[in-house]
């Protein structure tokens, strides 16, 4: 996804003085504080889980465990087969707490039942770890997984692409690797797998995301689209006000360990530590690497309004605003006459330029005074709101609104979003909304699990009156919206045009095509008997070689969340199968059969690759991994340095739907969100998302650059249009009446 970005030929450097043995050291230092890290979530969430009654640790439990030893020594009956009494010989003899039989006898079962307490804690996490940590069942039904180690799965994964000089070349660099350089690289990874509790995660964060140097607009941080078939109101206040307080009320759950974890195939419950930060978080920018500013609580957040900025307040007291109040609030904003501060418009373009840029400028002009006060508001709002004086939403009759409502929400005009908060929620005029989100603190489907219950409860629990207003009488008497204040200099103003300079470029070269495809969705592949990911995935490589008359290597982002704290793999789907079958189907001259033969083959590829990248059997973290201790020991590898270089021209990413069940959508086929979207991530390559929406239709969200004579990505729609009519008509789909 956009993460494809910061994961070509990213480079960091580690400067320790002396010999190797130093080096080592340097290693070793990192691998250390990744374990501390570890640690300190591990006993915080430890402290969290028994104060919150998380099972298996919970009070309650401890409570019962006592009861029931104190109540079988009431009836004569010792389950301790005479542990009690030989920890009460133990206690400390003479006055005090202990002097009475019956002091000592009832702490001596109170020290019994804890221990049980605790060795049953442990007993059942490991039991569940044991049972988690199985991945055979997603193979059983689908034959035996390759036994190729990730050095020569990765030479598969790139003989499509290599003639063979070049092939012969990777393949001799791979050999040395593997014989000379590997073992030792990996003997480091050994030992953070068994300190740290994911080796990959913490190292994928900081090189991949937070020391990126490059604007996060467009380059990293991506947009959610609204519901797009059906709209509950056309009042911008009032979407706002059911829309934030359902958010509200999500992190209200999300702090009592109320929600329940995504299930993966309904079967193994996936790690949810990425939600950890899903809300009062904001990147701050840094000359040489950013950092992630995460609070444990917020009770406000910034609404940003014809280049204003306004502080909200989501509580009165204790108790949180209802709708009504809140659509009054922003009510009031939209109704202040007031104009901008000097310098105060373009602000947000400072988050949308360069990192270093921002850096300096944020240690300039904003360590001091009102600056920064008011950025300190920002920075510690729960996420940030933008009221846009325009409209956008999806009309079937203008094709192109789609991806104008897209473009809205990728960049805006470059400085009406906040790009470095954790999520900007995007209001416009006609009450559509979408969300803009920064990449560094978690994946796409994180964001979506917030989004798909907020609009579950905006649709089904909250409503409307018939006025189009929130439910409810609102409270005239609470203080309006708080402006922010500024004193931005002439200096300071001149570095917020120059990265609104950078921003605007950017913007205006990212070309975005968004579209609808109405003739079959998944429930006629699957009559296929494929799976729809791996058909719009084979579907993708024919329609890119009829674009580009070649293949290319082919990113497509696949969860690690059945390990904790997993967050991605790679699949790389350009496959020796799938370029069999598109050369086939590109000859036309094979018989039917033998492309349906073809194509199959290139499925089962494809599903056993996801499934080998979701429970950690992928080539590309590893491969990382193996770079950043080469980087901290000082080794030089040719082959590392090839591997990560290489430019993903077809970077891809299938939405996912439905992990809340809010609502039927067999009875509510309409409450439908178009998915989102990612700019290009190589120059000359495209961005490609899709949601295979309900049974009956398909979303996709394709962009590339102007700039790349190369590229065009309404062409490379219409391409994919075609692969899959071209593919279902080998299997003869019925395709639906548009």
């Amino acid at each position: 996804m956009a993460e494809a970005h910061q994961a070509v030929a990213f480079q960091f450097t580690v400067t320790p003085e002396g010999v190797d043995f130093r080096l080592s050291r340097e290693a070793l230092k990192h691998i250390y504080l990744s374990g501390i890290n570890s640690w300190k979530k591990r006993l915080i969430r430890i402290k969290n889980g028994i104060l919150r009654g998380v099972y298996p640790g919970s009070p309650t439990s401890w409570l019962v465990v006592v009861m029931a030893t104190v109540g079988s020594s009431y009836c004569n009956v010792d389950v301790s087969l005479g542990l009690v009494g030989c920890i009460q010989r133990c206690l400390p003899q003479g006055c005090g707490p202990y002097q009475t039989p019956q002091t000592r006898a009832l702490l001596s079962m109170a020290i019994f039942s804890t221990g049980i307490w605790v060795t049953g804690i442990f007993f059942f996490r490991q039991t569940l770890k044991l049972l988690l940590s199985y991945h055979g069942w997603m193979f059983e039904m689908h034959g035996k997984t390759s036994h190729f180690t990730k050095i020569w799965a990765y030479l598969e994964s790139v003989r499509p692409l290599l003639d063979d000089e070049e092939y012969y070349r990777m393949e001799t660099l791979a050999k040395e690797f593997q014989d000379k350089t590997a073992p030792r690289l990996q003997k480091y990874l050994v030992l953070k797998s068994w300190w740290a509790t994911n080796y990959v995660s913490d190292w994928w964060e900081e090189y991949i995301y937070l020391r990126g140097r490059s604007p996060l607009m467009v380059n990293s941080n991506y947009y959610v689209m609204d519901l797009v078939l059906v709209k509950n109101t056309e009042v911008q206040a009032a979407r706002l006000g059911n829309v934030v307080h359902a958010m509200i009320m999500y992190r209200r759950k999300l702090d009592r360990e109320e929600i329940k974890p995504v299930m993966a195939l309904g079967i193994v419950p996936m790690c949810s530590y990425q939600m950890e930060r899903m809300f009062n978080t904001t990147r701050i920018p840094g000359k040489e690497t950013d950092t992630l500013q995460h609070l444990s609580d917020s009770r406000h957040v910034v609404v940003y309004h014809k280049g204003r900025f306004f502080k909200v307040w989501l509580y009165e007291g204790s108790r949180l605003l209802q709708p009504r109040d809140l659509e009054m609030q922003f009510q009031r904003i939209l109704d202040d006459p007031s104009p901008p501060q000097p310098g105060e418009e373009r602000l947000a373009a400072l988050t949308a330029g360069g990192r270093v840029e921002w850096a300096q400028a944020r240690q300039a002009f904003f360590s001091s005074g009102k600056n920064k006060a008011a950025l300190e508001a920002i920075e510690r709002a729960a996420f940030l709101v933008a009221l846009d004086e325009e409209s956008h939403s999806y009309d079937p009759e203008d094709e192109a609104s789609l991806s104008l409502y897209g473009k809205a929400l990728l960049h805006g005009n470059c400085y009406n979003r906040w790009f470095d908060k954790s999520f900007t929620l995007i209001s416009f005029k006609n009450g559509q909304l979408g969300l803009n989100a920064e990449h560094a603190w978690a994946d796409a489907p994180i964001i979506g699990h917030l989004w798909e219950f907020v609009l579950g409860t905006d649709s089904f629990h909250l409503g409307y009156t018939e006025t189009g207003h929130c439910m409810g009488k609102p409270n005239p008497a609470l203080a309006p919206p708080l402006r922010l204040q500024w004193d931005i200099s002439k200096q300071c103003q001149a570095v917020i045009e120059s990265s609104y300079q950078v921003a605007k470029a950017l913007a205006d070269d990212v070309e975005l095509y968004c579209f609808q495809f109405l003739p079959f969705g998944k429930g006629l592949i699957k009559k296929c008997r494929t799976s729809p990911d791996a058909f719009v995935q084979i579907a993708l490589q024919l329609a890119h070689f009829r674009d580009r008359g070649k293949f290319c290597l082919t990113y497509e982002a696949s969860m690690t969340r059945m390990f904790r704290e997993g967050r991605t793999e790679t699949v790389r789907s350009c496959t020796n199968e799938s370029t069999a079958f598109v050369q086939a189907m590109m000859e036309q001259s094979h018989m039917k059969a033998d492309l349906q033969d073809l194509f199959r083959k290139a499925s089962e590829k494809h599903q056993n690759m996801y499934r080998l990248a979701m429970t950690g059997a992928g080539i590309d973290r590893h491969l990382f991994c193996l770079y950043v201790v080469s980087k901290y020991l000082g080794v030089s590898s040719p082959f590392l340095a090839e591997v990560l270089s290489e430019p993903w021209r077809l970077s891809t990413s299938q939405i996912p739907q439905s992990q809340i069940r809010m609502f039927d959508p067999a009875q509510h086929p309409d409450h439908l969100g178009a998915g989102g979207g990612f700019g290009p991530v190589a120059d000359d390559g495209y961005g490609v998302s899709y949601m295979i929406a309900g049974e009956n239709m398909i979303f996709f969200h394709v962009s590339s650059k102007f700039s790349s004579s190369e590229t065009n990505a309404q062409r490379f729609g219409n391409h994919i249009r075609q692969a899959l009519l071209d593919i279902a008509d080998l299997f003869h789909i019925p395709k639906a009446d548009n």
